[in-house]
């Protein structure tokens, strides 16, 4: 299924998009960058079947520190069930995209003149070499979620490093998530 522009979205919608404010449970705390301690950017919410995947990457100094490798603590996913509601932003850094937009989805196999910001499910469109991550918890391998193209404006795309990729993946046994791009 692609993930197509669907116009702009409320910053806190429960609808897949790009930027907002993550929606998240009572008591989350906003993540930091391992390498640099600064807050992540919210990158995008993703309600899936079972919850949602919240993702943030560091953008406080890009390139920097290491946000396209799932492990270096640079970026974080997570998977959030039940009740959520809008996160506390932090006053510094760069926390939010400039811009929020809504992800239709769009059957694979049907032309769109809309623009293709990713997709959801089936495997990976590698732009290097496979880097699928293992889970955290129980070290097996994590299953594709989504893939997310860098955009096509400033205000409503990814860092990727020009013309890079996002992939989101999942352990739906531990309710645990990953993320990683390439360029």
């Amino acid at each position: 299924m692609l993930l197509v522009h669907g116009g702009e979205a409320a910053v806190d919608a429960p609808e897949l998009r790009t930027g907002g404010v993550p929606l998240v449970p009572d008591g989350f705390v906003w993540p930091n960058c391992r390498e640099c301690d600064g807050p992540m950017q919210f990158l995008a919410h993703l309600p899936l079947a079972h919850g949602a995947v919240a993702v943030f990457f560091c953008q406080n100094d890009p390139g920097m520190c290491g946000d396209w490798d799932a492990t270096s603590g640079a970026n974080r996913a997570f998977v959030f069930e039940g009740r959520l509601t809008t996160a506390a932003v932090p006053d510094e850094g760069e926390t939010l995209l400039r811009a929020v937009t809504a992800l239709r989805p769009h059957p694979a196999d049907t032309p769109t003149a809309e623009p293709v910001l990713g997709r959801l499910g089936g495997e990976p469109d590698w732009i290097q070499g496979d880097e699928t991550p293992d889970c955290p918890s129980c070290t097996a391998r994590m299953t594709f979620t989504a893939e997310l193209e860098e955009g096509s404006d400033f205000a409503t795309s990814a860092n990727f490093g020009g013309g890079g990729r996002g992939y989101v993946f999942q352990c739906h046994p531990c309710s645990e998530a990953a993320f990683l791009w390439q360029r």
